[in-house]
């Protein structure tokens, strides 16, 4: 397994009291290091301005990318999303993580990656950043996989307990990207239905408060891990959110870290099946202990 990550990421401050702080980053590394101290780690590159027109409209890029006066100035751009000094900065990293694991991947370096970076992105739509997302790095990642490698089945697997708008509504009429989501019914960003179906590409099983592992892992052997099998997926990139773990404070599923070292290992196993290859790309999870346990569980499922 490769992995990604950059200091710049930790530079992204939307305020102490924000769920989406450094701290969520600090201790993935640390677990990570503890777990693995063989793995090596490279630094995420920028995105270029290219890169993210594929999927995002110019006024996005320029306002994420705007220069703040005062480096303790915060931007809220909506009620949940916070531009801070280094923001952009990390935004960039974190998009340019995922370009840089497709390109290793298809270069042959490694079949899976792990980008640990933020912010997250799967909320981020073509026009606006929300729900603590700018760039929609996971988007940024597929777009390019498609134009740069020529990748005519790229198929996007969150299981972030939230739905990842952003990234259906990119590609909700483009047949080459499909998405593959479970997420917690009722929950923001209240999007997600079974009845959204896109050009055929969409895939949404929706998940009742209080769902555990069982339900979890049938809804993924009944529904979605077949209809991922018969895409026949070149390449999987994944939306890796942890917080359908049971002590995440944001949501009310109830999962723990071996249901993600399970997800993790069945999509795996299918990537083997097929020939291909696996980027993950952190999103949310908000309590800190469990999310390094659950960054752990899927890191280690990775390397496996």
């Amino acid at each position: 397994m490769l992995a990604w990550t950059h200091p710049a990421c930790l530079d992204h401050d939307p305020g102490p009291e924000h769920p989406e702080r450094p701290a969520r980053l600090r201790a993935i590394l640390d677990a990570l290091h503890r777990a693995f101290p063989d793995q090596a780690w490279r630094e995420a590159p920028m995105a270029k301005r290219g890169d993210l027109l594929r999927v995002h409209a110019a006024a996005l890029v320029d306002e994420v990318l705007r220069p703040l006066p005062d480096d303790r100035e915060r931007l809220r751009l909506d009620p949940d999303t916070v531009l801070s000094a280094g923001s952009g900065r990390a935004a960039l990293h974190a998009a340019g993580a995922g370009i840089a694991a497709v390109d290793a991947l298809m270069c042959g370096e490694d079949a899976t990656a792990f980008c640990a970076v933020r912010p997250p992105g799967h909320h981020a739509t073509a026009d606006a950043a929300m729900g603590f997302c700018l760039f929609n790095n996971v988007a940024v990642a597929a777009a390019h996989a498609r134009d740069r490698h020529g990748l005519e089945r790229v198929a996007v697997v969150d299981f972030d307990v939230h739905h990842g708008n952003g990234t259906q509504a990119i590609f909700q009429s483009e047949p080459r990207v499909a998405y593959f989501s479970s997420h917690q019914s009722g929950l923001y960003p209240h999007s997600g239905s079974v009845h959204e179906r896109g050009a055929g590409n969409l895939h949404n099983v929706l998940l009742p408060p209080g769902s555990g592992g069982f339900r979890f892992r049938n809804t993924w052997l009944d529904a979605l891990l077949p209809a991922l099998d018969d895409f026949r997926p070149q390449l999987l990139l994944v939306s890796a959110g942890f917080d359908a773990h049971m002590a995440d404070p944001l949501a009310d599923l109830m999962l723990d870290a071996d249901d993600f070292a399970w997800i993790t290992a069945e999509l795996l196993a299918l990537a083997r099946r097929h020939g291909s290859r696996i980027v993950s790309m952190l999103e949310g999870g908000y309590n800190l202990e469990a999310l390094a346990e659950c960054a752990v569980a899927h890191v280690g499922a990775l390397r496996a």
